[in-house]
């Protein structure tokens, strides 16, 4: 008989030589940058609008300063100790969506609590709890998330149509496609792919079936909902980047320090 001794690994102790940190750092930059970035956004309330163009951070637009409001400016009643910015209420949804997802909490679990800090290295801590206990628990409405994110994905395809109708010199309203257009219809695509390949909405989909051969058209979706999966923290890197890059270049253009230029 073999006698074998388990020793625990203090944190960050490892036996691999690859720079195993790497990744977990530029994770952490990467969602840091976005969760700052976008908390500062959110909360200027100004600048999320131009012409036909709305920031994908501020659509829908329940109730706002811009033409593309639905309802009106701020309502009378809203608490003046409160601030307000309309993209605070409906930022809840997508970056929930976002925050419960599956590639994304491996992803920050090992970036910003080092849980762990990579695959054979040591973690700061002694017990696993799992996701069976509050508040980590609460990471399973992640499924109820995903409805209200494909609501979001056909709310800013029609951001994308408005975009292509411009206010001409006689003040009637043309057909035409700008640098604007195609950065927030890039926007879509790359949220779409992100939000179809969910892993959620694959099992939605033909998870809860043992054999698919009989359902053709649940056989078909859930193979295209496999074929976005398998590249998903490909999607979910473009399109986070992507959608800051879409709120930014409406701000710019706003704030006079980036043209617009007509394509068509």
């Amino acid at each position: 008989m073999i006698d074998v001794t388990l020793n625990e690994r203090g944190f960050g102790q490892t036996s691999r030589s690859d720079a195993w940190w790497l990744q977990p750092l530029v994770v952490f930059l990467g969602l840091s940058t976005f969760v700052v970035y976008s908390t500062w956004a959110a909360f200027q309330g100004d600048h999320y609008a131009y012409g036909a163009y709305l920031s994908p951070f501020y659509s829908p637009e329940i109730f706002g300063d811009s033409s593309h409001s639905l309802l009106g400016p701020k309502p009378a009643w809203w608490p003046l100790w409160l601030p307000f910015s309309p993209a605070l209420l409906i930022l809840w949804a997508p970056g929930g969506f976002r925050f419960t997802c599956y590639y994304y909490r491996g992803a920050y679990y090992k970036a910003f609590w080092a849980d762990p800090p990579s695959c054979s290295v040591g973690e700061p801590r002694n017990n696993y709890r799992g996701e069976r206990s509050f508040p980590l628990i609460l990471q399973n409405v992640h499924r109820y998330f995903l409805y209200l994110a494909l609501v979001f994905i056909v709310i800013l395809a029609h951001d994308v149509w408005k975009a292509m109708w411009f206010e001409d010199a006689t003040g009637g309203v043309s057909f035409g496609i700008g640098v604007g257009t195609l950065v927030l219809a890039g926007n879509v695509i790359l949220l779409g792919g992100y939000t179809l390949g969910c892993h959620s909405l694959r099992h939605l989909v033909g998870g809860g079936l043992d054999l698919l051969s009989g359902k053709p058209l649940l056989r078909k979706s859930y193979d295209c909902v496999s074929c976005l999966n398998r590249r998903h923290m490909l999607w979910a890197w473009m399109s986070l980047c992507w959608v800051g890059f879409s709120d930014a270049y409406v701000r710019l253009c706003s704030m006079g320090i980036w043209t617009d230029w007509r394509i068509l």
